[in-house]
């Protein structure tokens, strides 16, 4: 397969179909995702946290419950206002059953 060289400030970038890519950086985190969802992590358009916790059908009461964080705390998270500690992001990857990497 061939795939596109680009440079960028000098830098040489490859060019790789998002299917690919993910064919190659799969890992079991990736094993309960769906393509789409994947796709939309991949992007990086929106929180991951968001994203996933839309596909799971929770509502940020429903995740802020089962992460055991408050509703608040997560919207901060989810909209970049914060990162989220490691205690708080360990949580909320159990919550949607994820390893914490997809959360990143």
């Amino acid at each position: 397969m061939k795939y596109d060289l680009l440079h960028i400030q000098g830098k040489p970038y490859v060019l790789v179909p998002l299917h690919d890519y993910r064919e190659l950086t799969d890992s079991e985190e990736d094993t309960n995702l769906p393509p789409d969802v994947l796709d939309k992590l991949a992007a990086k358009q929106e929180s991951p946290v968001k994203i996933i916790r839309k596909f799971r059908g929770m509502t940020q009461a429903d995740l802020a419950k089962a992460s055991g964080i408050s509703r608040p705390y997560l919207t901060e998270i989810e909209t970049g206002k914060k990162d989220g500690s490691v205690r708080a992001l360990k949580a909320l990857a159990e919550a949607l059953h994820v390893g914490v990497g997809q959360l990143t």
